[in-house]
């Protein structure tokens, strides 16, 4: 395969972006200031419009915008080497300016009339921007300046027009850090949430705060300290040493990272921050029931309505092998909800290490993801029974690197129960198969994950969605 040739450009950024306001509960746990680090460097491919410093259960009565103020300004410091590698980045200047507080109290009790802060009002503000695009809620902590928000949208707008802001609205919480979740839940039944309610260690986040079992690569202490920490300027060097939990806040915008696999809008597609289903989890599920309290001591109560919550994934890794093809299946199978992020954890941990580079090195010296092309349209419609050739040919490296490939259905973000049979070419750009008979219309994803041999090694993605037809 030809490869394009290397133009040695910083790599274009998406034309469009998703919008995000962030909601953190900055100096609660040192890991808010890691995830914003982590935030920062993809600040090129996604829309920042708001950092809000907020309460939660674990901080209560103060907020520390100074504490965001003061990271930005380590981003500030590696700015223009940082902005070398890709266009797109704001500058800090620009990004200081969208630093403000939310509720400076906890909970509910500090929602309600005469309550509003310039954190509420600027998501009411974004709401009423002529932007179609939805506005992402990515919560870090309390969640009460969203539901500031939307009380006062529901006191002083007409209902036509309330029903079409809070239709923008996109929210993954971090779990419930305050009371006002459940509130927000109960009182806008239509308005799309994720989180998983009830104690932290059920919930689909906390794959990313330690090492779980078969998963243990890009975790360790001595890795983040070798690869972000340490000689990798000022802004590696911000980035705190784990106290409670490694980043339990990143998931809340890893999948709106555009890398080909993300598809922000249908959490049960799968992506870099996990794969949820749309349903209502029991009362037994949450761990309802007399005297108990969620992590912190957030009350927990019955869930009102279908939330986009955990869901489980059973996952084979592939791991390299020594001759022959690249890879081949490990001899462990996992299946949990857990899991349906940390499948895809080595694969962004090396790209924030990559990111950490671009701070301190050159392009020529710096590692950048592939860019993967298909040959065909990303949707496909088949007849049940017959072949069918998926091709990522003319994919390329814009530093010219040697590309591995991994073709795989992901049957969980599909209809059919089972996974399809691929046969055995996985290490090729193309695959060539024959889809299974079905008796109605089924739905069925593929993945080409395509992997650089450059250090970091860097991934990048293609879903090939395909009706299978009877």
């Amino acid at each position: 395969m030809a490869a394009e040739p290397v133009s040695g450009q910083a790599v274009q950024a998406p034309v469009e972006k998703h919008r995000v306001v962030i909601l953190t509960d900055m100096e609660a746990d040192p890991d808010d200031t890691q995830s914003l680090i982590r935030l920062l460097l993809y600040a090129n491919e996604i829309d920042i419009e708001a950092l809000v410093a907020t309460t939660s259960i674990w901080k209560q009565d103060n907020i520390r915008p100074d504490s965001i103020r003061r990271t930005l300004g380590k981003y500030g410091e590696v700015y223009d080497t940082l902005s070398q590698h890709a266009d797109g980045y704001p500058e800090e200047a620009a990004l200081q300016a969208l630093v403000m507080g939310g509720q400076p109290g906890y909970g509910m009790a500090s929602v309600g009339a005469g309550l509003s802060t310039e954190g509420s009002d600027a998501i009411i503000r974004l709401l009423e921007a002529e932007d179609d695009r939805p506005l992402w809620i990515s919560v870090w902590g309390g969640v009460n300046t969203l539901a500031q928000a939307l009380h006062d949208i529901r006191a002083t707008r007409p209902g036509a027009e309330a029903d079409r802001l809070i239709s923008k609205l996109r929210v993954y919480t971090i779990s419930d850090q305050d009371d006002s979740g459940i509130w927000i839940r109960r009182e806008f039944p239509d308005l799309f949430y994720i989180v998983s309610p009830g104690e932290y260690g059920r919930s689909t986040w906390t794959a990313i705060t330690r090492a779980f079992p078969g998963f243990e690569d890009h975790i360790s202490n001595q890795w983040i300290a070798e690869n972000i920490q340490q000689a990798h300027g000022p802004l590696g060097a911000h980035y705190p040493d784990v106290v409670w939990g490694m980043e339990g806040d990143t998931p809340a915008f890893l999948s709106l990272i555009p890398n080909g696999l993300n598809v922000p809008d249908r959490p049960d597609w799968g992506g870099w921050g996990g794969r949820y289903e749309l349903y209502t989890p029991s009362a037994e599920e949450i761990g309802v029931g007399p005297g108990k309290l969620g992590s912190g001591g957030v009350p927990l109560d019955p869930e009102p309505r279908p939330i986009w919550t955990n869901a489980s994934d059973s996952y084979t890794p592939w791991v390299p092998q020594k001759d022959g093809r690249a890879i081949g299946p490990a001899d462990e199978t996992h299946d949990n909800n857990h899991v349906t992020l940390l499948r895809w954890k080595s694969d962004f941990q090396r790209d924030f290490a990559a990111r950490m580079d671009w701070t301190v090195s050159s392009y020529e010296d710096a590692n950048h993801p592939p860019v993967v092309k298909l040959a065909h349209d990303h949707h496909l419609t088949a007849k049940s029974g017959t072949h069918i050739g998926l091709d990522a040919f003319g994919t390329y490296d814009p530093d010219g690197d040697s590309l591995s490939y991994h073709w795989f259905n992901y049957p969980e973000a599909g209809s059919l129960d089972e996974p399809i049979d691929m046969g055995h070419a996985v290490n090729d750009f193309d695959v060539w198969f024959r889809l299974p008979e079905v008796t109605q219309t089924e739905t069925a994803h593929f993945i080409v994950k395509v992997t650089d041999k450059g250090t970091p090694a860097l991934t990048r993605y293609a879903r090939v969605i395909v009706t299978i037809k009877p």
